[in-house]
């Protein structure tokens, strides 16, 4: 109950001139006491101060996504190298912008330590310069609940003071509530253009140790348009697959872009999704969203993280229609079976004849990470209507001509989706349907919506594995 209560008003007020372990003890305080702000304002400094406080050794976390407290990361890197820090592990999900502590010369100083694998670590993660953690996203915050991860500090990136001193984490809650409620230093980079959003966002800046005012438009991320495949695989998707009154999860991509875009004459879809992206903005404003079928958050709009461009950010600012909520809650597969006919829209790099399925790993090279697609792929199969929807899309072939479905697996792939977890399986070739059927069937249905070129050579991978014709069982 009292960490729950802790959600509304963020950190507790900490003299960080004393000891660590002081703090926590004012921290354990501050939970049985928990329903004011605290009565101090914060200290305003620049940014070169507002870093000073971080040393070697020390755990710092950094708020992620379109919300990555960019300013503050550059001014920690000089601060690590000029001062030459030691070991200081960075830990956060995806980080949006410039990644200066992963340049290889500063291995020494910092070490980053990845909740899921974003575009600009890969390589250092790839050259054991820094670290990832294979984690279900819904079970990243109890990493800082249970104390399995204390943070010493927590560099996090607001929106401006409302006239009662509140500030919100804006367009990224996901984890960021979990590591504040178990921070011992608190710093935020104040911004204008970070939006309002309502939700697990809201904090009070009078619990910021130290707060920097730094004024700049937020990461954007905009996908080219989808090409002609994934157009036809999003039309397939929509007309085949999603039902009006469907709650939908999709992830950021030209997939997911495409499938939205082909929603056109669906009516009354809702969205509980982790990420929210800009083809969602046309779908309120066309009127397909509504929500109005939700057995929980009848009506609103559920999040995690929006990321996309300027257009999504306006429309998150304010409104009521959004609810940004922790990972625990959004990514919990049992909240996710709830809602009515739960349609789940993920992609692969690969998958095998039986079903397995690969989606963090180039073979043995890290891509991302767990994510939240098995999260929202088991919540849809569970769905408690019996309605939801497990579907992972993906165009037939690579850009280089290669198929996606493989013989197997490449060596050192992860198994992101084990072959149970593997339903609803669609390319610009239509859709195969896994559940109850044996590894001959399985096969057959893949083959069928291969690309082509590829049928005969996955035929006779099937039949040397299989001992079988996939297609004699049928």
């Amino acid at each position: 109950m009292f960490r729950s209560l802790r959600l509304v008003f963020g950190k507790i007020q900490q003299n960080t001139t004393k000891p660590f372990h002081l703090c926590g003890q004012r921290y354990l305080q501050s939970l049985r006491e928990p329903s004011q702000p605290l009565k101090r304002c914060p200290k305003w400094v620049c940014v070169e101060d507002a870093v000073k406080i971080i040393n070697s050794e020390h755990l710092v976390f950094i708020q992620g996504g379109a919300a990555t407290p960019t300013e503050l990361v550059r001014a920690m890197t000089e601060h690590g190298v000029c001062n030459n820090l030691r070991g200081v592990r960075l830990l956060h999900m995806s980080l949006e912008g410039d990644t200066p502590f992963a340049n290889p010369e500063f291995e020494k100083h910092f070490r980053s330590i990845s909740l899921y694998v974003g575009t600009n670590l890969r390589e250092a993660v790839n050259e054991g310069r820094a670290d990832c953690i294979p984690v279900f996203l819904h079970e990243v915050p109890r990493l800082f609940y249970e104390k399995r991860i204390v943070p010493d500090i927590a560099l996090i990136h607001v929106s401006m003071p409302d006239a009662r001193g509140f500030c919100s984490l804006g367009v990224s809650a996901d984890c960021t509530r979990a590591a504040i409620c178990t921070a011992k230093v608190l710093i935020a980079q104040v911004n204008e253009h970070m939006p309002r959003s309502f939700g697990d966002t809201v904090i009070h800046s009078s619990h910021f140790d130290w707060a920097v005012r730094y004024d700049c438009p937020l990461a954007c991320v905009v996908c080219p348009p989808p090409n002609d495949l994934e157009v036809e695989i999003g039309k397939i998707i929509a007309q085949r697959l999603i039902e009006d009154g469907a709650t939908l999860q999709l992830g950021i991509g030209n997939i997911p872009d495409a499938v939205l875009c082909a929603l056109v004459n669906h009516k009354d879809l809702g969205i509980h999704s982790e990420i929210l992206c800009d083809a969602m903005v046309d779908l309120v404003e066309h009127g397909n969203i509504t929500n109005k079928c939700k057995i929980k958050h009848r009506g609103r709009m559920v999040g995690s993280f929006g990321i996309g461009s300027k257009r999504l950010y306006d429309f998150l600012h304010n409104n009521p229609f959004i609810e940004m909520l922790a990972l625990n809650y959004v990514n919990d597969p049992r909240v996710i079976s709830m809602q009515p006919k739960m349609t789940a829209i993920n992609s692969c790099i690969e998958m095998d004849l039986t079903g397995q399925v690969c989606s963090d790993s180039l073979g043995c090279k890290m891509y991302s990470g767990f994510g939240g697609q098995l999260d929202f792929l088991r919540g849809a199969a569970i769905s408690q209507d019996g309605r939801g929807k497990a579907i992972i899309a993906f165009p037939s072939v690579t850009s280089t001509g290669e198929s996606k479905i493989q013989p197997v697996l490449k060596l050192g792939a992860g198994v992101l989706f084990t072959r149970a977890h593997t339903l609803y399986i669609v390319t610009e070739h239509g859709v195969a349907d896994l559940f109850g059927k044996t590894l001959r069937q399985r096969a057959n249905a893949l083959i069928q919506i291969a690309h082509p070129d590829h049928r005969e050579c996955l035929e006779k991978a099937a039949f040397d594995r299989l001992k079988s014709n996939p297609t004699k069982y049928l």
